[in-house]
């Protein structure tokens, strides 16, 4: 990242002097888009940050929410895009341990993880990114020793050179037990714990702050190198070590490492901090001033302790294996001072960096990109719609994750109760009553389409995700994945997507606690599709979760929510017309927040009620992939819908607000369906070993349900196998 004129005019008049080449390289990493949001911050604040669970929102390294019995828990989202395409695994896998020194800084125990994946199509290059990223979030996370418990993993030709890695982490504590980022305490010793310090990782928030061009893959050194063993240890250290007492302030050293960690926790406490790198533990000889405070190296923390008490703190890291060194100490005047080899390399107020980066009001007043058409060309009546299923069913954004999800351990901790394949994965608060549903979902199609009504989708499905398995949503995450800002049809996508991302936030009641904002997601000057992220998390009390799948025959299925099937215009953002059709055309599927919310009530009456045998909700793919999601290789389904104009339309579209549950009890679903003024009813019964589905006049589909599991299960393998 280059300074501009007017940032470096700026820095001059912060100072009241020209900045040392060490300070210059300081502000770049500080005032980077990674670290400072400077092109996002003024709309990030349009978004909702405060609920009845709120207990920390936006500001702190992970947002916290209230669960009841004075237990709360900890969870955030960020990305690790550029790095996990330079080096794939390291990228990858330093998300991860990134995200969970996000959790365990505020003092709780990561228990669940999840991803959200965006490659190239599944050829070539793109399968050695896949292959690395999944091998990556699968050593970090198991051998750290937490669950991937969920995710979702989409391609598109938008993302060859730029695939997007994001990683959701949660965490659990008790209420008093909570730590945060602010240093107080003038004298107090600040603390370096946890790995030595080398030169990985040099400029990685400065490349994560720019476009790729022909030249980034030599940009492997900005690539951190993690060791999930060695953070595992280190989790163990510090939350032994909170319990001590004597900690005052704890920060981990994530991007722009020892700068940025030392530079907000003074920022957020009003106070300075003073510095010798000749006391940082060092892995390499040699080292300028310039790269130890820029290295991002991985598995380190600073902390501030209570003067007189460091040796409480020293023993704890002591006993499990890691540095632990006094390095600085707190001081009045508000600045970060760095000393080297007896030389002050830096002297800066602590605002001047971590709160004072410039605010860009980037021009975004002109229509967000896109190049696809609005009107629907004339869209074909299929053929063979048993033939289109299948393809559908083992096309790679639909098709089973199996293959990725076996290599992550999703087990561990024996804390979860739903985890891949489901809606919404499910983990248990041991000690309590209490679980916690999350889901993440986000479709770039829509985005592009309409950025606004898409984020805006991205929210509902979320919600209607935690709704199949009984679950009110509380909170949120965000993770905004764009394009370069600087481009006002860009930015334009980045307002809009916001803007409805709070809208809808605050519709579902699930106000936003902290996110990600990683923008540049360029190559040569082509775009992804805006990809907003949302992770959300609800509540339910303790109790086996519903399954996505029929459990039997005989069971009634009934269609919460009603068979809307759409316009043309909405179908074009379908995955049968990406499929299918192959082209992108309109808008995404029309979306009323009212009737969605209604739906998911009724839906969470039904679980509780213990009506439903299985649910699970109508997103891509529309209906019939839906009732191929619900089948297993023993259980099928005959389904009447209506006749329409358009069986093609009325089978794939993807319409919101509609849930399927199988029940012996249908008198009573429709019932609270009454009640909550929701539309749909029963459209057929689960059978064994086959799906079938007609319009009272014609079988419109007929495949057995092997076929349509060999297809779904054996997608992914066969396109790897056929690329290695």
């Amino acid at each position: 990242m280059i300074l501009t004129t007017e940032e470096s005019q700026k820095i001059v008049s912060l100072l009241g002097r020209q900045p040392t080449p060490t300070e210059v390289g300081v502000f770049e990493v500080m005032w980077s888009e990674h670290c400072s949001y400077k092109s996002s911050r003024i709309h990030l604040r349009k978004l909702p940050t405060r609920g009845k669970y709120v207990l920390q929102g936006p500001g702190e390294n992970a947002g916290i929410i209230r669960i009841g019995g004075g237990w709360v828990i900890a969870f955030k989202i960020e990305s690790h895009n550029h790095p996990s395409y330079i080096e794939p695994f390291q990228g990858a896998a330093t998300g991860v341990g990134g995200i969970l020194r996000d959790i365990f800084t505020m003092g709780a125990r990561p228990i669940a993880v999840m991803d959200s994946l965006r490659f190239g199509p599944p050829a070539g290059h793109n399968l050695r990114i896949l292959n690395g990223v999944v091998e990556g979030i699968a050593h970090y996370g198991n051998c750290f020793g937490v669950p991937t418990v969920s995710g979702e993993t989409i391609f598109e030709e938008c993302y060859a050179g730029n695939p997007l890695v994001n990683v959701f982490a949660l965490g659990v504590c008790k209420e008093d037990e909570i730590f945060y980022a602010r240093a107080s305490g003038i004298g107090n010793p600040v603390i370096y714990v946890g790995a030595k310090t080398g030169r990985d990782g040099i400029h990685g928030a400065s490349m994560a702050s720019a476009e790729f061009t022909e030249e980034s893959k030599q940009k492997r050194p900005n690539v951190q190198v993690g060791d999930p063993f060695l953070e595992k240890l280190l989790l163990e250290a510090c939350l032994e070590a909170m319990k001590t007492g004597a900690i005052v302030a704890i920060q981990d050293m994530g991007a722009a490492g020892l700068t940025s960690s030392s530079s907000e926790m003074g920022s957020r406490g009003g106070v300075g901090i003073d510095i010798d790198l000749d006391l940082v533990p060092q892995r390499e000889t040699g080292m300028t001033a310039y790269e130890m405070l820029l290295s991002e190296s991985q598995e380190r923390m600073l902390l501030v302790a209570e003067q007189g008490r460091e040796h409480e703190v020293f023993a704890v890291f002591k006993k499990w294996g890691l540095d632990a060194v006094t390095i600085g100490l707190v001081t009045d005047d508000g600045k970060l001072r760095i000393r080297h080899h007896g030389k002050v390399e830096a002297e800066i107020p602590n605002r001047a960096l971590a709160d004072e980066a410039p605010r860009y009001d980037r021009p975004h007043n002109i229509k967000p990109y896109r190049t696809a058409p609005y009107e629907a060309p004339a869209i074909p009546e299929s053929a063979d719609l048993s033939a289109d299923l299948l393809n559908l069913v083992g096309a790679p954004d639909l098709c089973s994750k199996r293959w990725i999800w076996e290599q992550y351990d999703y087990l561990v901790r024996s804390n979860t109760l739903a985890g891949p394949g489901s809606d919404a994965a499910v983990i248990r608060i041991k000690g309590t009553d209490q679980s916690v549903a999350m889901s993440l979902d986000g479709n770039g199609r829509y985005c592009y389409l309409d950025p606004r009504e898409g984020a805006k989708l991205a929210v509902a499905e979320c919600c209607r995700n935690l709704a199949t398995v009984g679950a009110l949503p509380v909170a949120a995450t965000n993770n905004l994945n764009f394009g370069n800002p600087e481009r006002p049809e860009i930015m334009a996508q980045l307002v809009e997507a916001i803007e409805g991302i709070a809208e809808a936030c605050e519709h579902f009641e699930a106000p936003i606690t902290g996110g990600n904002v990683s923008l540049y997601n360029e190559t040569l000057g082509e775009g992804i599709y805006p990809t907003p992220v949302l992770g959300i998390v609800g509540l339910l009390k303790t109790a086996a979760p519903v399954p996505s799948q029929f459990q039997g025959d005989g069971a009634s299925i009934v269609l919460l929510g009603g068979a809307r099937s759409g316009t043309p215009e909405e179908f074009g953002s379908s995955q049968y017309a990406k499929t299918i059709i192959g082209k992108l055309w309109g808008i995404p599927p029309r979306l009323d927040m009212d009737y969605e919310k209604r739906v998911h009530d009724a839906t969470r009456e039904v679980v509780a009620a213990g009506l439903a045998e299985s649910a699970h909700d109508l997103s891509e793919g529309g209906l019939a992939v839906t009732l191929a999601e619900c089948c297993t290789p023993e259980f099928g389904a005959k389904v009447v819908v209506a006749a329409s104009a358009s069986a093609t339309q009325a089978l794939f579209s993807e319409s919101p607000s509609r849930i399927l549950v199988s029940t012996h009890k249908p008198e009573q679903i429709l019932e609270i369906m009454s009640r909550h003024r929701v539309e749909g009813g029963i459209i057929g019964v689960t059978m064994k070993e086959r799906l079938q589905i007609e319009d009272g006049n014609h079988l419109l589909i007929d495949v057995s349900t092997s076929a349509l599991q060999d297809r779904a299960e054996n997608a992914l393998p066969e396109l790897l196998h056929a690329f290695r």
